[in-house]
């Protein structure tokens, strides 16, 4: 369970996030919808501890990501914007490093890179050096490294950016299963399609607030229209960004 109290944010003059406060549930997929720039990204790097919030609190299972980085750390999987790999190594030695790092080996390291590689179907490429893989076979190694140790919440900022449309299905499918087997499934986005398609909960971010947030339904309610695109550009009063 992830859960982020008037978290606030600058660098300079720049409000980068501005009081945020939501929670993202155990079992559920959480997006963080907005334009560019509206503070998801920000959002999520104080989660996985790369950012230390001005002030608020976040917390993922009870820790506080800025008191126990450490325990944070290890309860977490992340799959950062770009995230890049290292192409002079074959990606099942991308998947393993990882996991030794969290302290996994022998049998039990080995058993894990070959289930994600079954899960995430990475069988034909597992064996090759990363260098030349195409942006999909690279998302999907960013991905295992991310679950490798299995981690009770998965933090992914826009995962699908630079996908082709097969491999943005088979990501869409993975997410779906992280949800199915209890993960806390918390992604940033700012393809509507993606939001719709996936999330339990949608936290609308504009301008580095909470502009509104709850089930696609609710949303839909609470602004008196029919469809989630039009919900969404009420909420945050502008068509910039929208996708």
């Amino acid at each position: 369970m992830i859960e982020v109290l008037d978290l606030k944010k600058c660098f300079g003059s720049v409000k980068a996030i501005d009081g945020v406060s939501f929670s993202a549930q155990d079992g559920k997929i959480t997006g963080l919808l907005g334009p560019n720039g509206a503070g998801k990204s920000t959002t999520l790097r104080i989660l996985y501890t790369a950012f230390k919030p001005d002030s608020g609190r976040a917390l993922i299972d009870n820790r506080d990501v800025t008191v126990d980085k450490l325990a944070v750390r290890t309860s977490i999987g992340v799959l950062t914007h770009g995230a890049g790999i290292y192409e002079r190594l074959t990606a099942r030695e991308n998947v393993r490093y990882f996991g030794e790092l969290h302290g996994m080996s022998g049998k039990e390291l080995t058993m894990r890179v070959d289930e994600l590689a079954e899960l995430l179907d990475m069988n034909d490429f597992i064996s090759r050096r990363a260098k030349g893989f195409s942006q999909g076979q690279k998302t999907k190694v960013a991905l295992a490294r991310a679950l490798v140790h299995k981690p009770r919440n998965v933090l992914l900022d826009e995962p699908t950016n630079g996908l082709d449309i097969m491999a943005t299905r088979g990501l869409r499918e993975v997410i779906q299963r992280l949800k199915d087997a209890g993960h806390c499934v918390l992604f940033s986005s700012h393809v509507m399609q993606e939001v719709a398609a996936l999330c339990d909960e949608i936290v609308i971010i504009a301008n580095g607030t909470v502009a509104a947030s709850g089930s696609p339904d609710s949303l839909r309610h609470e602004t008196n229209e029919a469809n989630l695109e039009d919900a969404f550009v009420k909420a945050i009063g502008s068509e910039e960004g929208l996708i």
